[in-house]
């Protein structure tokens, strides 16, 4: 039987902290700002910053000084021996630092330019920050992701007195949007004492619904589905899907007993730390429990949180067990068992009994191919979302590449391909040439690398706006770089299909048909910088595909293109 909890926990340090001014002080500092230096925030600061001002990040006041960020660092702790686990620092780049001594003021911004908050600066340090990833990821290799984030920031560290002028604008999902205070307001009017909170980073399936509902009755606790949005690029389709998923499984759960709440935390990826962090904030919103893992990954199916729970509860940690005082609930290793229509964890398994799970790299091929999804596996509201926003390949924006010299037949491939394309309807399709785009988009451009690098990246950048609206863009410039190649597919392929062709006609026979007499003009010396003649074409490694207009037709060629987009699905 659970202890009886006959009031809600305290915030971590016994207060929440709020460092939000009164609105004298705030249109003070208005008028002021003027004279103040200014730092845009990125994504992972505005989400700190947010923390820091609503009092998630209680006992903190602000972002860490430097007795602080080595204390953390070093012991786990502040300097003043509170036990806390993550630094908490704010990175400016060295020509917003020169503008800085210690007593002047910096406004920190949202990216539109407005201003939330004013550090009066007291501190300005640069760290190492080879140690900080070593310590935190336990590596400094910087193809790590986190690392590499890491090691991107150049500048000092800053530190001071920190004042609120507003909480981050959110126009998105108002209703879920709570601090600290208004959640444990909440729990209190609706007379909530033990709560589990689930944070979660992606749709919640079978798994997670059934799980967190039986960690919830096992408790005898209230639930709070909680989340973690830091991360979450808010104006980007994705996360709109993420969300709408989360408000359709909610009404499985009893609208008496469950919550949901969205936790602008910017999760770090350090392991154990993460954790003991994670829960100090949990506690700072209100809840008694956190149940820690539960994610699928690319080529398993659910994460276990048994190994990190496991680390968490060796008799080395437990005064830092103490100091949190919030109990966690390892999520297992679950699969679905037939026989007893359920999933359970592995360890639990009767011998012999059938048991299925589903990877997340399975159900993505899935969703891509238009395939059936077990309905074991997840519920039809969360399916009817998410293949809404991951259609089939042949219901997918789709952005086709071209490349080659001048001269391959990219153009006329292209044009001839756009009409086989409309000819089977089903998909907006529009064609965006090299000349064409240079005329409309790129005027003011000449011929140098420089130029014909965003030459390309525009054409990227407009293919992309097309595929995201679930169009068809057909590109065809020449794109001799593979890294802008690349760059360009890195942009598209999160939104849509990405098919490159590579036109490999030879140079020779491109310099035969030479139907605008460029390449006489660059062996003249007429045309600087000229492909294939002056410049450098770098030969794409992987494409999609590869057609050389030496010896066949435009109708054969295209024919290729459109039997390789059937193969792969991007066409019925």
């Amino acid at each position: 039987m659970p202890n009886v909890i006959d009031k809600l926990i305290t915030p971590y340090g016994g207060d929440l902290v709020n460092l939000n001014v009164d609105q004298k002080r705030a249109e003070t500092l208005c008028r002021e700002a003027i004279y103040f230096p200014s730092l845009d925030l990125n994504q992972r600061q505005l989400s700190e910053l947010e923390l820091l001002l609503n009092g998630g990040f209680s006992p903190l006041r602000g972002f860490m000084n430097q007795a602080d960020y080595n204390s953390v660092l070093n012991d786990m702790s502040l300097a003043d021996g509170t036990f806390w686990p993550m630094p908490i620092t704010l990175d400016i780049p060295d020509s917003v630092a020169q503008q800085l001594v210690p007593g002047s003021c910096l406004a920190l911004r949202d990216p539109e330019g407005f201003m939330l908050a004013v550090i009066t600066v007291e501190e300005i340090w640069q760290p190492d920050r080879t140690v900080e990833a070593q310590v935190l990821f336990n590596s400094d290799d910087p193809a790590h992701p986190s690392v590499t984030h890491l090691l991107q920031q150049k500048g000092p560290y800053v530190s001071g007195r920190l004042e609120g002028l507003s909480l981050p604008l959110r126009h998105d999902f108002p209703t879920l949007h709570l601090t600290p205070e208004e959640l444990r307001k909440s729990f209190a009017r609706r007379g909530w004492r033990r709560i589990i909170a689930f944070q979660a980073h992606q749709p919640l399936h079978r798994v997670q619904y059934e799980f967190t509902l039986r960690s919830a009755m096992a408790h005898e606790a209230n639930l709070l589905i909680h989340p973690v949005i830091g991360n979450a690029k808010s104006d980007h389709s994705d996360y709109f899907t993420l969300i709408r998923c989360y408000q359709a499984i909610m009404p499985r759960f009893s609208s008496t007993t469950t919550a949901i709440s969205l936790l602008p935390l910017y999760p770090r990826g350090s392991g154990l730390r993460e954790v003991f962090w994670k829960a100090i904030v949990q506690r700072n919103y209100g809840c008694s429990h956190l149940i820690i893992g539960g994610e699928y990954k690319d080529d398993e199916g659910t994460r276990r949180g048994i190994d990190l729970f496991q680390e968490y509860c060796l008799p080395a940690n437990a005064a830092k067990r103490n100091a949190i005082g919030i109990e966690l609930i390892p999520f297992p290793r679950m699969v679905y068992v037939e026989e007893r229509a359920q999933y359970l964890p592995l360890e639990e398994v009767p011998e012999g009994a059938l048991s299925a799970s589903l990877t997340d790299t399975e159900l993505k091929r899935r969703l891509a191919e238009g395939l059936k999804v077990p309905e074991w596996f997840s519920y039809p509201e969360i399916l009817n979302e998410l293949r809404i926003a991951y259609p089939a390949r042949d219901k997918q924006g789709l952005t086709i590449f071209f490349t080659g010299l001048s001269g391959a037949g990219k153009s006329t491939l292209a044009k001839v391909l756009m009409t086989k394309l409309l000819e089977m309807g089903g998909r907006q399709v529009t064609l965006l040439d090299g000349d064409i785009m240079r005329k409309h988009l790129s005027s003011e451009l000449g011929f140098s690398r420089e130029h014909r690098d965003i030459n390309v990246r525009r054409i990227g950048y407009v293919a992309s706006e097309i595929t995201k609206n679930h169009g068809i863009a057909i590109c065809a410039p020449i794109a001799p770089y593979d890294a802008t190649r690349r760059d360009v597919r890195l942009m598209i392929e999160p939104l849509g299909g990405f098919f490159e062709i590579h036109v490999a006609t030879p140079l020779h026979v491109c310099e035969g048909r030479d139907r605008k007499g460029l390449y006489a003009k660059a062996r003249a010396g007429i045309v600087k910088e000229f492909t294939g003649i002056s410049d450098p074409y770098e030969t794409p490694e992987k494409p999609e595909l590869v057609i050389d207009t030496t010896n066949i037709s435009v109708e054969e060629a295209v024919q290729q293109i459109l039997l390789k987009l059937e193969r792969e699905g991007y066409v019925r």
